[in-house]
């Protein structure tokens, strides 16, 4: 499912983006799946991160450029769900996507992740078809599908819940989750061995 308003995301960013992106190595490059108009290509633009954006909605990409210099940005307008990934064979320091599910892409979602990288990601679950939309089953996550979907990488955080709609927006059912593609195996930090035993990654909890 692509977003219906070529310039939905133009309100303020994600709590849950803001939250996490501290996890986003310093100066890594960042992309924002189906960004519509740019708010979290802003937020990590305006914390020193080159950012890659992909959007269907030739509009909505025009508009961000407008606001992002070209040397720190690479805006591609391309249909994700019915045409070729437009960033085959790159690795990201952060994925982001919000409001979005488009179940085949996931895997390239991941395998989009460089060593280190960290997902980001929220939006619909199912339960909000008694809200409101999206309310096709499709475009809903299942109880605990992020995590199903992430058993590859370290889970930091998950949510899976209700929420009253902030600022007289809509309340909603959700689930999100940051995670990271570490560059050690599971079994490599329970081997005595292993340096990564000793000094494990530390994901700071804000």
């Amino acid at each position: 499912m692509l977003k219906a308003d070529p310039f939905h995301g133009n309100e303020p960013p994600s709590r849950w983006v803001q939250r996490w992106s501290h996890l986003v190595a310093p100066g890594g490059v960042v992309l924002d799946v189906a960004c519509g108009h740019g708010r979290h290509a802003r937020w990590f633009y305006e914390r020193n991160h080159p950012v890659a954006l992909v959007d269907r909605a030739q509009a909505a990409i025009d508009s961000i450029a407008a606001t992002i210099p070209a040397q720190r940005m690479q805006a591609v307008v391309a249909d994700i769900e019915n045409g070729p990934w437009p960033f085959a064979g790159r690795r990201f320091d952060a994925v982001v996507v919000t409001n979005y599910l488009w179940r085949p892409l996931m895997p390239v979602l991941l395998d989009s992740l460089a060593i280190g990288g960290v997902l980001i990601y929220e939006t619909f679950t199912q339960g909000n078809e008694t809200v409101g939309k999206p309310s096709r089953l499709d475009f809903l996550l299942r109880p605990g599908e992020l995590l199903e979907i992430c058993r590859s990488l370290r889970v930091v955080a998950f949510e899976d819940g209700f929420q009253e709609g902030p600022q007289g927006q809509a309340p909603r059912f959700v689930q999100r989750i940051a995670a990271v593609r570490e560059a050690v195996t599971a079994a490599d930090l329970g081997s005595a061995e292993s340096p990564a035993a000793a000094q494990p990654v530390r994901y700071p909890l804000f």
